[in-house]
């Protein structure tokens, strides 16, 4: 029988009750588990962290972590999700409010490049792992893509021209800062800072929405 994918939104057990003091951040044993499991992760890759790697970060039996989570991919779903879901939750709201489309596509691009320049590890760096071309991720890869066509979509109305291509670019432009994050890390990005770049990337996106492309003497 096949086994079901990974699902972040599945609800977890309870687990067995805390022994020692915490050693990560979150209110849960469950949230100490996604900490540890994003630190590993962006450090050391998806392949060259193990389960027992995570429940030592913890400080909690190996056995005590499948409590929460039944695989390493589900732990990684659970993130994962945490990095889309939210902004997803913004943009089918903003598709369906009142304002013009420009103002509603900012107001989603500075939400969403705000909380990824923010969140405590980089975890859109994880988006190229080989491993989200399976079906267990098939849940995360159909809301990233939704939160893709929202972008559009606003862009699109934005530029009245659905043959627009610059309706393709904001989504791209708000998730640049994953890089410029890995950049910072590596203290490639100079004295600037990610979350310092918010206004920048946003004010791009204005930009472009508003700047009319030249035509070529062939067109």
């Amino acid at each position: 029988m096949a086994t079901p994918p990974a699902s972040s939104r599945t609800a977890a057990s309870p687990g067995r009750p805390r022994l020692v003091k915490p050693k990560r951040r979150g209110e849960t044993a469950r949230d100490e588990i996604l900490d540890a499991a994003a630190e590993l992760f962006t450090r050391h890759g998806y392949t060259g962290t193990s389960t027992r790697m995570i429940a030592d970060a913890v400080g909690v039996r190996q056995a005590s972590l499948y409590h929460y989570f039944k695989t390493k991919d589900d732990i990684l779903a659970a993130l994962l999700a945490t990095t889309v879901d939210p902004s997803l939750e913004q943009a089918r709201e903003l598709l369906t409010s009142e304002g013009e489309p420009l103002q509603r596509l900012l107001d989603l691009a500075r939400y969403d490049v705000t909380q990824l320049a923010a969140a405590r590890w980089n975890l859109g760096a994880l988006y190229l792992l080989p491993e989200l071309a399976d079906v267990r991720f098939g849940e995360f890869r159909a809301a990233r893509q939704e939160l893709s066509a929202a972008y559009e979509a606003l862009a699109t109305a934005a530029l009245a021209d659905v043959s627009d291509t610059r309706g393709l670019l904001p989504f791209r432009l708000v998730e640049s800062v994953i890089m410029m994050r890995s950049d910072e890390t590596r203290g490639e990005l100079g004295a600037h800072t990610v979350t310092g770049l918010v206004d920048t990337i946003v004010g791009a996106i204005e930009m472009l929405m508003e700047h009319k492309p030249t035509q070529s003497a062939d067109e």
